[in-house]
């Protein structure tokens, strides 16, 4: 048994009802040795910073050469596993998509999140037997490399405003039996609604917290397995450098730099 299979492993194993995962994602390689720094058990990569360090938007632009690069970088650079956000998998096909997964095990990455939200104008969401594929295909591909790959199918339905808990959960029992491990619902955020999810959802439910969503101690209470940030450090951080951008351009001031990092400390972060 092989490192990477050690680590897929543990990262299995820490998805727990009750006791979450939390994950603080990551959009380069800098933001994830900072994360594992402060005692992340794991690390993930965002899609959207991803791609907004790259110049590009969010939602497919990326491209998978880009996004594996990055993952393979995040996964080199800190001592723990790493999941890797291959929004709907960069290919238009069940087999490009687990060409993408084979790419993404092969740079060190021991879980994915899949997405099935659409982003060509058409329908909101995937149709639920493409998706499906989709997912059994990354399945597929994580069982031929032999690795056990944490599959997380993430469900747009509520973000996408594309049905409720009960598409939800009807997409969710279609996914686990196409071989994910645990499903993402982002955009769920009242305490019945995921209440109900996870009564409904016999698998490990991931919930993506922020401001206005229950602390992590009460999504534990409510029987949630993983929370996650998404976007949201990212986009503080790019909020910081605006900050600083529109403070000295307009007052000629530097207020807002008062609570950088020091500089030996991420200097030393990065050695």
């Amino acid at each position: 048994m092989n490192d990477q299979h050690l680590r897929a492993e543990l990262f299995r194993s820490l998805h727990t009802a009750g006791s979450p995962l939390v994950l603080v994602n990551a959009w380069d390689v800098g933001s994830a040795r900072i994360v594992a720094a402060a005692g992340a058990r794991a690390v993930a990569t965002t899609s959207a910073g991803v791609a907004w360090s790259r110049g590009v938007p969010d939602g497919d632009a990326l491209g998978r050469e880009a996004a594996v690069d990055l993952v393979g970088r995040v996964a080199a650079a800190v001592p723990v596993p790493v999941t890797a956000d291959i929004e709907s998998g960069y290919g238009a096909t069940p087999a490009e998509v687990g060409d993408t997964v084979r790419a993404v095990i092969a740079a060190g990455a021991v879980g994915v999140n899949v997405e099935d939200a659409r982003h060509d104008g058409g329908a909101p969401l995937r149709d639920l037997d493409d998706q499906c594929a989709r997912i059994a295909a990354v399945r597929a591909a994580a069982d031929a490399a032999g690795v056990p790959v944490f599959v997380n199918a993430r469900i747009d339905t509520v973000l996408r405003g594309a049905g409720g808990i009960a598409a939800t959960v009807e997409r969710a029992t279609a996914y686990l039996a196409a071989g994910a491990d645990g499903v993402f619902v982002p955009g769920l955020a009242g305490p019945e609604a995921i209440r109900d999810l996870v009564s409904a959802v016999p698998a490990p439910v991931n919930v993506m917290a922020g401001p206005g969503a229950p602390t992590v101690p009460d999504l534990a209470r409510l029987g949630v397995a993983r929370v996650s940030l998404g976007s949201a450090v990212a986009q503080s951080a790019y909020a910081a450098a605006r900050r600083a951008a529109d403070e000295v351009f307009g007052a000629g001031t530097y207020r807002t730099l008062g609570d950088a990092l020091d500089y030996g400390t991420l200097n030393g972060l990065m050695s």
